[in-house]
């Protein structure tokens, strides 16, 4: 996992900085979420903006999601983090759920 994640050695006191990764790495999800199921469907339609809106927002928010995520599986492993492969399997769940998700927006895009 360590090559995968280019990480080449250990940083104990990354320990924080891992935490705060994981913060806003969930932060970043829920509010994709939030928009993706409650404001784009709501908004959207309202606005009638929703073919061409609703989409690339929501591939944009699944794109930023995966970075912040990668990131603070990275930092998890460079703090040698006793949770860090609970937090990684975790991760890889939300990423299936992210892989989905832009599967949908790309197929309302058309692509």
């Amino acid at each position: 996992m360590r090559t995968l994640l280019r990480v080449d050695g250990l940083d104990r006191s990354a320990d924080a900085g891992a935490h705060r990764a994981f913060r806003v790495s969930v932060l970043v999800s829920a509010v994709r979420c939030l928009i993706t199921y409650l404001a784009i469907p709501i908004l959207i339609p309202l606005l009638s903006l929703a073919g061409w809106v609703a989409a690339p927002i929501g591939f944009a928010l699944c794109v930023v999601a995966v970075v912040n995520g990668v990131i603070s599986i990275r930092r998890f492993w460079v703090a040698d983090h006793p949770r860090r492969w609970m937090y990684t399997g975790f991760m890889a769940i939300v990423f299936a759920v992210l892989a989905v998700a832009m599967v949908a927006e790309l197929r309302q895009m058309g692509v």
